[in-house]
């Protein structure tokens, strides 16, 4: 269990069973309700419905995706990570229900939203995964992830009370998410440091150009073992953006320090 995955698992038991004691009222003050949304600007109803749920079964089966899926990218990401994720996929949810039906005073509850995204993320990560679907037929990761899409997108006029849009949304923010968003960050960081570098450079060169070399007094980790955060960071980003074959000697055996020191 990691603990992003135990804590949101915690917070949801807890709220379900404060449901119980408050009663509906707290479906209408916490629940995601369009028309609050759209005229009162509620705001808070778009992050406070993910913990609430209508039934044990209905919190059950949201806890056992979590703890299926999210504990496999908490453990790839870190639980920050993990966490910005879960909530930027459960706000797509709310947002796509809000557009969709902006005047509804049905509240929408539920972690189903955050969940789907997390499909995605799995998807994404271990495309060729096998998962049971209902313990039975076995589905690759990819195509369980492409099947429950279609099924929500299909069921959305047969099944007016469940919310096949937070589901959509949730899958769709989620693929965004990963498949542009994160993927231009990680350009534009590994642009931005590269850009750093060849600054820091040049400013070196042209110190000693003029005369004035500089220098600097080496930090705690550079004297231990020359091997710092900075490049850590800066070797991880150019293998997200251009694979681990693009490492060069030196680079790997900066991993292998790193990793060395860290053993254990």
């Amino acid at each position: 269990m990691t603990p992003a995955v135990q804590a949101l698992m915690a917070a949801n038991v807890g709220v379900y069973f404060l449901q119980m004691l408050v009663g509906p009222d707290m479906t209408g003050i916490f629940g995601l309700v369009p028309l609050r949304i759209s005229k009162n600007l509620w705001l808070w109803q778009m992050v406070s419905y993910l913990f609430l749920h209508g039934s044990a079964m209905h919190l059950f089966f949201n806890l056992f995706a979590l703890w299926m899926f999210g504990r496999v990218v908490e453990a790839n990401w870190g639980a920050r990570e993990f966490l910005k994720y879960y909530f930027i996929t459960g706000l797509g949810a709310a947002l796509l229900s809000v557009a969709t039906s902006p005047f509804s005073p049905v509240p929408v509850i539920g972690a189903s939203g955050a969940v789907y995204g997390l499909l995605v993320a799995f998807a994404m990560l271990y495309p060729d995964a096998t998962i049971y679907l209902y313990f039975l037929i076995p589905m690759s990761a990819r195509q369980l992830a492409i099947l429950f899409g279609v099924i929500e997108f299909v069921s959305i006029p047969s099944s007016p009370g469940i919310a096949r849009f937070a589901h959509l949304g949730g899958m769709i923010t989620g693929f965004v998410y990963l498949r542009w968003w994160w993927k231009a960050r990680i350009y534009g960081k590994h642009w931005l440091g590269e850009m750093w570098s060849s600054m820091k450079n040049a400013g070196a060169s042209s110190a000693l150009k003029r005369g004035k070399p500089r220098f600097r007094r080496p930090s705690r980790a550079e004297k231990k073992d020359d091997v710092t955060m900075e490049e850590v960071d800066h070797i991880l980003d150019k293998i997200l953006v251009k694979g681990i074959d693009s490492l060069t000697d030196r680079e790997r055996e900066i991993m292998r320090q790193y990793s060395s020191r860290h053993k254990g």
